[in-house]
């Protein structure tokens, strides 16, 4: 009976333990370091105020990043190619640079912090650029692009570098704030409870709506603004409007629910690695549960599905040589791992390809807000006799549509979806992914159709159309990426990575960035290989500044092709994934069957008396 009450005892110590690392893990503190409060901190009343940061902060990048091509050509008086692609590098830094927003949030600063000091970072550029845009001094002379473009000074030395660190420094700014707003808001809700689960689905809708009508306010006020009153009002306009996200942010301290940073987060991750390559040697037990860190037999082991621990799979077993325990005594954490850790290695492996297919939809993203709003330059912009719609704004069509269709998407099509398929939020974030994969091709599609039919009408007609024929390719690609934007940052925010839920959400930024370069280089790669190819001595496909002389519906057609091949790619891989994902889930069911098991035979041996 001594050894059993000592069971007893050892189990209730184990309890306390393995629980104390649960509140270790999942804890999330107020705006003063203390335990939060389910009922008095988080919900959707404090990630309203997250909301508003989002919106605010996407007004005012927007109206600067999807204007940019135009100021840089026409105040600034760099050539249509290398504008396209100083458009789309800033665009990439900003998103990469989300990466180091999420490692400062998860490793040292909080979600918080994070935001609030680059926020102010990104404050900061905006100002500049509206100085720059302001002073004519720093500016070269004004000059025609469009009748006088060989003979434009482009900008150089001071007054380039003035340019470039005011919209470096927005980039910094925003890059380091986007994937904390994202994870901020989703961590206001606990995904392990069922009914903050259902509404952590509805808030990264809720997320993409704040996006949206940023987005669409920036696309028609503000641009608007740009083009009637000037770039130097319409930079100071988005400074204002970040400024106003930051009061929103500070506005909701007090309701936040506020998760510690961890240290290091790639600490453990090199530890892993590490390991895994001293072992490399070594052979892996055909029994899991000799590795080291493998789950007992007690009953305390039904608490670590919900302490962050995960159970083994046989994917990458060479990392599971990290955990081999050797006979030579102790060793470091850096020769020797738990399972829970190269898990987590595993899952971190596992989500790259479904991030990779997703670089090819960003490439094409890149081409709305850079080719096809000079392709709108080239058109009829004349809505009336007195108003010309500003090609830039051209973007705002899906938004317009996408305020109406996200909310019925979450109040209509989710809850009859969650019916059917009992997931939470209606489809799996990769069946969501896979979707908007598919319609991006045919926004590519349209694209080349219309191109090719503005450029037939202006050069054996000579006849401009109207800009609304290019509205198909903005509206298709509008629903794709709400289906694909969306599915991503929920498929990243749930996976079972605790304490990188701001680092997983600054992949889904990287996945802007690398489509925005891969459009740059693509740019390059195809005005070489054309213009080799050109036996008439002629310029490439993108070569030259003019429209009619260049072969735009030639390189949309190839970006449809390319977006086909890469939805077939993420068809493979999303299937992959899936069976991973089943697999961990059946570990985890044998598991608690196991514990179930466990406790049953341990109340046999011990009896139902309480444990003293």
């Amino acid at each position: 009976m001594e050894t059993t009450r000592g069971q007893q005892q050892q189990v209730e110590k184990g309890d306390i333990n393995v629980a104390a690392t649960h509140e270790e893990i999942i804890a999330t503190v107020d705006w003063r370091g203390r335990p939060s409060n389910q009922n008095n901190h988080g919900g959707m009343r404090a990630a309203v105020f997250v909301l508003g940061v989002q919106a605010f902060e996407i007004m005012a990048i927007a109206a600067v990043g999807n204007n940019l091509i135009t100021y840089v050509i026409n105040e600034m008086h760099f050539s249509l190619s290398k504008s396209a692609n100083i458009v789309t590098n800033f665009v990439g830094t900003v998103f990469i640079l989300a990466l180091l927003g999420g490692y400062l949030s998860d490793s040292y600063l909080g979600c918080f912090w994070t935001m609030l000091i680059f926020g102010f970072v990104e404050l900061s550029g905006f100002i500049l650029l509206s100085v720059q845009a302001h002073l004519p001094q720093l500016k070269p002379p004004k000059c025609n692009m469009l009748t006088d473009g060989d003979n434009c000074e482009e900008a150089k030395g001071f007054k380039s570098l003035i340019f470039f660190m005011a919209l470096y420094l927005v980039a910094l700014g925003s890059g380091c704030v986007k994937p904390n707003m994202i994870a901020h808001g989703a961590d206001q809700f606990n995904k392990e409870n069922p009914k903050e689960s259902k509404k952590l689905s509805r808030y990264f809708n809720a997320a993409y709506f704040a996006f949206s009508m940023g987005e669409l306010v920036a696309l028609t006020i503000l641009v608007w603004v740009q083009t009637h009153s000037g770039m130097d009002i319409g930079f100071g306009v988005s400074a204002a409007a970040m400024a106003m996200g930051l009061i929103s942010l500070v506005g909701g301290t007090l309701l936040y629910r506020n998760k510690p940073p961890q240290r290091s987060i790639f600490t453990p991750i090199a530890q892993v690695l590490v390991a895994a390559t001293l072992k490399r040697k070594q052979v892996c037990p055909s029994d899991p549960k000799m590795l080291h860190g493998s789950h007992p037999k007690l009953p305390s082991s039904n608490i670590s599905e919900n302490s962050g621990d995960l159970h083994h799979t046989n994917r990458f077993r060479f990392l599971d040589k990290a955990c081999i325990k050797l006979q030579d005594g102790k060793e470091s954490a850096w020769r020797l791992c738990t399972i829970n850790q190269v898990e987590q290695v595993k899952i971190l492996i596992s989500v790259i390809p479904i991030f990779a297919c997703t670089i090819v939809f960003n490439t094409i993203l890149a081409q709305l807000q850079t080719f096809s709003v000079q392709q709108g330059s080239a058109m009829n912009t004349q809505l009336t006799k007195t108003f010309h719609i500003p090609p830039a704004s051209l973007q705002a069509i899906p938004y317009i549509m996408l305020a109406f269709i996200v909310p019925l998407y979450d109040s209509v099509f989710v809850p009859f979806a969650r019916r059917i398929t009992g997931h939470d939020s209606g489809i799996s974030p990769l069946q969501r992914i896979g979707f908007g994969l598919f319609l991006s091709t045919f926004s590519m599609v349209a694209a080349a159709v219309m191109e090719n039919k503005r450029r037939d009408a202006a050069l054996n007609s000579k006849q401009i159309i109207s800009i609304f024929w290019i509205t198909p390719q903005f509206l298709i690609f509008g629903i794709s990426e709400m289906f694909t934007a969306v599915g991503l940052i929920e498929f990243f925010y749930k996976q079972s990575l605790k304490g990188m839920q701001s680092f997983l959400t600054a992949i889904t930024y990287c996945s802007y960035s690398f489509g925005f370069y891969l459009s740059s280089m693509l740019v390059a790669l195809v005005n070489k290989i054309t213009t080799s190819l050109n036996s008439s001595g002629g310029g490439g496909w993108l070569s030259d500044n003019s429209l009619n002389k260049d072969r735009l519906d030639l390189f949309y057609w190839l970006l449809a092709a390319l977006s086909f091949i890469n939805f077939l790619n993420y068809l493979f891989w999303a299937r992959w994934n899936s069976k991973d994902s089943e697999n961990r889930q059946q570990s985890d069911s044998n598991s608690q069957e196991l514990c179930h098991y466990s406790n049953f035979s341990f109340r046999k041996i011990a009896g139902d008396d309480p444990i003293p």
